[in-house]
């Protein structure tokens, strides 16, 4: 199966047109700096989706549990910076 690759980019500014030849039976593969990253397909009418909202069982924001803070030292925007420099 040949299928078609997309940066992020190019999914964003055109993400309609894109859904539409998912629907239609053309997979599609999301590239971040040309590395596959996710890979978008038509949902099988078969296939037992179950679509339920962010935190179903709430009825407040408030209610929404936080996960637990995080205890890294480290400067993240750096790890984050550094990070995309050695990607080129």
């Amino acid at each position: 199966m040949t299928m078609k690759g997309v940066k992020i980019a190019d999914l964003k500014s055109h993400l309609s047109q894109h859904l539409r030849d998912v629907r239609a039976g053309r997979p599609l593969t999301v590239l971040d700096r040309n590395t596959p990253v996710a890979r978008l397909v038509p949902i099988d009418s078969g296939d037992d989706v179950v679509i339920t909202s962010p935190g179903e069982g709430t009825s407040r924001l408030v209610d929404v549990k936080l996960p637990p803070s995080s205890k890294l030292k480290a400067d993240v925007v750096k790890l984050l910076l550094d990070d995309r420099r050695s990607r080129g």
